[in-house]
C-alpha cells in the first residue's frame, strides 16, 4: 500500500473509531490505544475555532467525551484527495460531515501524515486543520 492509500485508510478508520467511542452503546468496544498510537508525538490540531491544540489536549478531549451520544452521532468522510507527497510524508484534504443529536455540520480538513510503521495504518497524524463549510457545500 502506498503512503496516500495508507493515509486514506487511516482517515476512514479513525472516524469509525470516533463514532464507536462517542456512542454509549459501542464505547466499551472501542480501542482507545489505537487512537493514541495514530497520533504522532508532535501532533497538533487546529479545530474550526482556530485554537491550536497539542497531542495531549487532543487525546484528553477525545477521552473526556467517551459515550457522549446515544445512537445520534454519525460521521461521513468524502472527497479524500492527495495535495502533496514526498519522502515519507503526505498532505491530504477531505470533507467530514457530522450529525450530532440532530444537528448537522460540515468541515473541510487538511491533514499531514508521516510514515510510521508502528501506527495502525503505517502513518501517524502530525498536523490537522479543520474549517467549517457552508451547508450544502461539498467542494
Amino acid at each position: 500500500m502506498n503512503l496516500f492509500d495508507s493515509a486514506r485508510a487511516e482517515i476512514v478508520a479513525l472516524h469509525r473509531f470516533f463514532v464507536e467511542w462517542y456512542d454509549e452503546a459501542t464505547a466499551d468496544g472501542a480501542d482507545f490505544n489505537r487512537f493514541e498510537r495514530a497520533m504522532g508525538q508532535d501532533m497538533h490540531m487546529i479545530p474550526p475555532s482556530g485554537a491550536v491544540l497539542g497531542r495531549d489536549a487532543v487525546i484528553g478531549h477525545v477521552r473526556a467525551h467517551r459515550a457522549a451520544f446515544r445512537g445520534d452521532f454519525s460521521i461521513e468522510i468524502a472527497g479524500i484527495r492527495r495535495l502533496w507527497e514526498a519522502d515519507g510524508a503526505v498532505l491530504v484534504t477531505y470533507v467530514e460531515k457530522q450529525a450530532r443529536a440532530g444537528e448537522k455540520t460540515t468541515r473541510r480538513a487538511t491533514a499531514l501524515f508521516l510514515e510510521n510503521p508502528s501506527a495502525p495504518h503505517g502513518v501517524e497524524w502530525r498536523h490537522l486543520h479543520e474549517t467549517w463549510m457552508q451547508a450544502g457545500s461539498d467542494e
